[in-house]
């Protein structure tokens, strides 16, 4: 490690182990800039020890798996070398600048509601009484009518279904999601119409210039990239919402999770044909601030990580305070100071805030 000019800092007087020990004890990603804005000794400091990581995954425990895997894919922002860098520092330097976002970014409150909308599902009985948009009710029953989905019916019970949905933040972690079949209370015997397997994916659109307005149709699934599968989990024939929990917190960037039936097990009396019908459905996670924002940029999965003013947010969020330069409008500010002109392109048009972007 290089030394100061000053004798006097005390990461030179502690040493290493001992300083970590002290810096550990900071709580907010802010201060962790503040930290590396102080010295270059400190910035190197607390670049080489990953600090930004250490703060990170203590704030969001959930979030270690996924992390690791944005690395092991390196969907980071390629690493642009110059004569004064190496390639092992800009790594270190960019991991940082990552942890540092996702930590400010996502939001410490675990929701129960990460769906913003239902867009398609791969094929519907009756439309639109008996449409995807119904299992984003909780309830199966609204104003005494049944709320569900129903797929066509089909002599082989193999035939699979799909339902998309948006998530209402293109980043955050999904830890969770619930899915209850429905029970046709209207029906002999009070049939309940559930698949015989489940499975779900996580991505974003294929092509970059799509949006969520566009109509999808049937062929959704194919208008996708899924950069996450999870393993099939078995489904039980009952009328409850059932948990499927990840096998480790998945990081979603994107922002569109695919729900895969597979297979049929019930079939209906009247046309002996086989049925998947579903009540609701929802997900768990940490979705990402309203102040942040990821474009993506490629089909490999390579984003912007977007960091907006707090006048920008309020127009995307009415709950957030005007005022003063915020917490977040500082962390940016400082963030700017230290990586200069290889921060990223500025987002937003305030001219009175600082910002910029905070790319991988």
């Amino acid at each position: 490690m290089r030394k100061m000019d000053s004798g006097c800092d005390f990461i030179q007087w502690l040493g290493p182990d001992m300083s970590i020990q002290i810096l550990e004890h900071l709580d907010d990603p802010s201060d962790i800039v503040r930290v590396s804005a102080v010295s270059r000794l400190w910035h190197q400091f607390a670049i080489e020890n990953g600090l930004s990581r250490q703060l990170c995954l203590r704030m969001f425990p959930e979030i270690s798996s996924a992390a690791h895997v944005i690395e092991a894919n390196n969907k980071i922002e390629p690493v642009k070398l110059n004569r004064s860098s190496n390639m092992e520092w800009e790594c270190l330097r960019r991991k940082h600048k990552v942890y540092s976002f996702l930590a400010k970014g996502l939001s410490p409150v675990i929701r129960n509601d990460c769906i913003r909308g239902a867009i398609s599902a791969s094929s519907t009985d009756n439309y639109p009484d008996e449409s995807i948009q119904n299992t984003l009710e909780a309830r199966d029953r609204v104003d005494n009518r049944p709320s569900y989905w129903s797929s066509k019916g089909e002599d082989d019970p193999s035939v699979p279904e799909t339902l998309l949905y948006r998530l209402t933040v293109k980043l955050s972690v999904v830890a969770e999601i619930h899915v209850q079949p429905f029970q046709a209370f209207f029906q002999y015997g009070f049939p309940i119409y559930s698949a015989k397997a489940i499975r779900f994916k996580i991505g974003h659109l294929r092509n970059l210039m799509e949006t969520e307005a566009d109509d999808f149709g049937n062929s959704a699934a194919d208008r996708f990239i899924w950069t996450y599968t999870s393993p099939e989990f078995p489904m039980v024939q009952e009328s409850s919402l059932q948990k499927f929990e990840l096998p480790e917190p998945v990081l979603c960037v994107g922002g569109y999770l695919l729900v895969e039936l597979l297979g049929r097990v019930q079939k209906q009396e009247i046309d002996a044909l086989y049925y998947i019908c579903i009540a609701h459905v929802k997900v768990v996670g940490r979705p990402a601030l309203p102040a942040f924002d990821v474009e993506m940029l490629d089909q490999s999965g390579t984003c912007d990580l977007r960091y907006y003013s707090c006048r920008e947010s309020a127009v995307k969020s009415p709950s957030l305070k005007m005022g003063g330069p915020s917490r977040l409008s500082t962390f940016n500010a400082i963030w700017n100071r230290i990586l200069g002109a290889g921060a990223g392109t500025v987002a937003g048009d305030d001219d009175d805030e600082p910002e910029d972007e905070f790319p991988i």
